[in-house]
Parts: structure tokens; C-alpha cells; sequence
């Protein structure tokens, strides 16, 4: 699959964030436990340049938590501080303020001996679309400041957030980059729900999940639908067998009996995004990083 998707509002949005990044102390990253690679922009590095930077692991529950661990390590050895969390359930976020401080601590000193005494910390909230960025903020905030929605696409302007005297959060709508060239990415990102579902074939978007989790994690498939996989990697015909049992097993029959895929390939992905799969983790750091 060769997945591209890049409206033009996200054009409008880098640029609000170029022009606000000078007012930033820290950024604070979302990206997605389960494709963290896929999930970062690399546009952010070069807006974020000589500023402090938080990754937040976002939806690591329903990560493989060994790869949390893994992507952890991966970031700190490249200077990041990092957390995994659940923005959703509260998990992780209480963890966020002191890092933040500790990632501008040189900052606040650099205040403190001026006299500055009362200036809170600014953070610019990044990431890519559907990454919990509003879900988050609404967590940390304690109510909603945010919009939110299971699409990509909600947040659509720049807004400042007063989370307490000592900390302000810049939230900032979820843009990606203009060409993925790495097909992979595409694929990644459609699976976490990042990328708009309206413009990408579900039964072969269903049919990469397939094969990832008879690969890595066929108990999934088994537990859920009751059907057996093999240890090997699936082709064509036995990928659409899967979804034909999905399809049978859901009820999801045509006239004549016939069951319908696209149906089975949307139940498919309903459950992998929530989590009804088990933790699933879609990339692994790369060589050596990962030990």
C-alpha cells in the first residue's frame, strides 16, 4: 500500500507553530506507543531546534510493554526526557509536570538569578493527527480546554492553555508531513486511526494487520475470533479466509449469504485501535536500540 495524506490546513498549521515557536520554552511530543517511529513528525526536530523536548508515549496500554520499554530507552539515549502514559485513563500524567520542570530546569535558573520569579514554563503540545493530544491536555488540565474526537482533524487552531501559575501549554492542531517515503509509514499510521479512513482500502489495510499480528501476536487473533493462524506469514487466500470467518462469526452476510469483507476488514481495525486484540506494538526500535 503506497498511503499519502496531507490536507491543505495542515499547511496553515505549521506555519502558526513556526511563528509561535519563539515563545516556547519545551515541547512536549505525543506520539503513539504502538508505532512511535511513524507517529513522530520529522518536521518537528527542525521547528524544535534548541528547545527542551518531552516524548510522551501515548496509548501505552495498549502497547506491547517490553517495546515501551524499548522506545524509552531509544529516546532518552537521544536526549529526550520520556514518559509513557495514558492520557485517557489518567496513567502516567502525574509524572508529566515534575519532567517538564526538570527538562527546563536551566531555563528556570537562568530566571531566577535575573529575577524572574514568577514566570511560568511554555510548552507547545505537537504531534501528528489522532494521537490523543486534546484528550491529553483535557487530562492534565482537569476539564476540557480541548477538543476532542476519535478522528483525525478536531483540533484546528492554536490555543493557550493555563494548566497552573508555574506551567501554560500552547495546543496545536495534529499535522503530518507532505510525503511519507517509507510506505510503511503510510500503513502504520492508517492502522492507529492517524490517517482519514475514508480514503484508504480497508480489506488491504486489514490484510497488513493480518499479517503483522499471525506474525507477532497470533493469540489475538485467536482469543477474539476463535480461529486458528500459523506461525507463518499468511498470503492472499489465507488473509481472506481470516476475514471471512470474521465476517461469518459477526453476522456480516450479504444477500445469497455472501460474506462481506470490508465490513469484517472495519471490524478488524475497530478492534485492533481498541485494544480488543491485546497490546500489540507495531515497530520495533531500530538495530541496537531496542536491547
Amino acid at each position: 500500500m503506497n498511503i499519502q495524506w496531507y490536507p491543505g490546513h495542515m499547511t496553515k498549521a505549521m506555519r502558526a507553530m513556526k511563528a509561535d515557536i519563539a515563545m516556547v520554552d519545551v515541547i512536549i511530543e505525543l506520539l503513539d506507543a504502538r508505532a512511535p517511529f511513524a507517529s513522530r513528525n520529522p518536521d518537528i526536530d527542525e521547528l524544535g531546534r534548541g528547545k527542551s523536548r518531552v516524548v510522551l508515549l501515548n496509548k501505552a496500554d495498549l502497547a506491547d510493554d517490553r517495546m515501551n520499554e524499548a522506545w524509552i530507552r531509544y529516546f532518552k539515549n537521544r536526549g529526550f526526557f520520556v514518559l509513557k502514559i495514558n492520557a485517557k485513563s489518567g496513567t502516567g500524567m502525574k509524572q508529566i509536570l515534575p519532567v517538564v520542570q526538570e527538562a527546563c530546569r536551566e531555563k528556570i535558573e537562568r530566571n531566577r538569578r535575573r529575577g524572574i520569579l514568577n514566570r511560568p514554563v511554555r510548552a507547545m503540545v505537537v504531534g501528528i493527527p489522532n494521537v490523543g493530544k486534546s484528550t491529553f491536555i483535557n487530562s492534565f488540565v482537569g476539564k476540557s480546554k480541548a477538543k476532542t474526537g476519535n478522528k483525525p482533524g478536531v483540533t484546528r487552531a492554536n490555543q493557550w492553555i493555563r494548566i497552573n501559575p508555574s506551567l501554560e501549554l500552547l495546543d496545536t492542531p495534529g499535522v503530518l508531513w507532505p510525503k511519507f517515503e517509507d510506505p510503511g509509514i503510510g500503513v502504520s499510521l492508517a492502522l492507529i486511526g492517524s490517517i482519514n479512513d475514508e480514503i484508504v482500502n480497508k480489506e488491504e489495510l486489514a490484510f497488513e494487520l493480518i499479517r503483522h499480528l499471525c506474525r507477532y501476536a497470533p493469540e489475538g487473533l485467536k482469543r477474539r475470533y476463535d480461529l486458528e493462524t500459523g506461525s507463518e506469514e499468511p498470503d492472499i487466500p489465507a488473509m481472506t479466509q481470516i476475514l471471512e470467518i470474521i465476517a461469518r462469526r459477526r453476522g456480516l452476510l450479504a444477500k445469497g449469504g455472501e460474506p462481506e469483507l470490508e465490513k469484517a476488514a472495519g471490524i478488524l481495525l475497530d478492534d485492533f485501535r481498541a485494544g480488543r486484540l491485546g497490546t500489540v506494538t507495531l515497530e520495533v526500535p531500530p538495530s541496537g536500540d531496542a536491547a
